[in-house]
């Protein structure tokens, strides 16, 4: 299934996205299960399937697409996860996954612009894999790790890269108002069996800026479950973000920034594409 959070007449809801479009379940659910992540969090999927079977498909340019989990508990992002990016930035290898923080409230959703902040011009794309949790958990065996994954979705974690490296810590880079694209939906596990057979594309005005498959990430779903659930417990709607693949605009030469008007798109196979305008803040 496809799953999503949306918004009509500004009242938020949840459903599913099929080929005739949108279908609200929330209007029939949201008494028990207030958001999508509580219906993952009581494990409903087959609830708010049914529940969205039973209504009306609208068209999905009809309604406000929200970030798929609007307000997860965690965010944790992963940096330097693919290769090609680790020799771009120059960073030495590690035997560890490099996990940052973001904030909820930079989420936007489908077509809601990405802000570029005033304090800055150095505004990057990171088109990256989205790992939704499903089922709460602590130091999860990597062999059991999926069974806590209820979807996947596309990210853009991007990054104002000066602020970024003010010193050795990525947060400030990373978590200005309206810089975290995610979405447009979640796809979940039955659709999507394996998270690293998967091509990711990012594009910026129409141009390809990034191509890579999942399958060439350095630490990949289990491993980043397993290290994240030893020193934090995991719950339903937490997001991994599964970090970014060689490509992006600060190690070109010479550099390329986002800058207002512009289009970000971040492509998944199996997913979507999830596309962002560029706005000054």
């Amino acid at each position: 299934m496809k799953l999503i959070t949306f918004k009509t007449d500004g009242v938020e809801s949840y459903g599913t996205v099929t080929e005739e479009g949108v279908r609200d379940a929330g209007d029939r659910l949201r008494g028990r299960y207030p958001d999508l992540k509580s219906v993952l969090a009581e494990n409903a999927l087959e609830a708010l399937g049914a529940a969205a079977a039973e209504s009306a498909a609208v068209p999905v340019d009809s309604v406000e697409i929200c970030p798929v989990i609007p307000n997860p508990n965690k965010i944790l992002c992963i940096g330097i996860n693919y290769e090609a990016h680790r020799l771009e930035t120059g960073r030495p290898e590690s035997d560890y996954p490099t996990v940052f923080i973001r904030f909820a409230d930079t989420l936007v959703g489908q077509s809601q612009p990405i802000r570029k902040p005033l304090a800055s011009d150095r505004v990057d794309w990171e088109g990256e894999l989205a790992v939704i949790i499903g089922r709460s958990g602590r130091a999860i065996p990597e062999s059991e790790a999926l069974n806590h994954v209820a979807g996947y979705a596309c990210f853009n974690d991007v990054s104002i890269r000066d602020w970024q490296r003010h010193t050795g810590q990525f947060s400030p880079g990373k978590n200005f108002p309206a810089t975290g694209p995610f979405g447009p939906w979640m796809v979940t596990t039955d659709d999507i069996p394996d998270p690293h057979a998967l091509t990711l594309c990012t594009r910026v005005n129409g141009e390809e800026m990034q191509r890579t498959s999942t399958d060439d990430l350095t630490f990949g779903v289990p491993a980043l479950i397993n290290y994240i659930s030893t020193f934090t417990p995991l719950a339903p709607g937490d997001v991994i973000s599964t970090g970014t693949p060689g490509g992006v605009g600060h190690a070109r030469k010479p550099p390329v920034y986002m800058k207002n008007g512009d289009s970000v798109e971040v492509e998944i196979s199996g997913i979507g594409v999830l596309k962002n305008p560029v706005v000054n803040e």
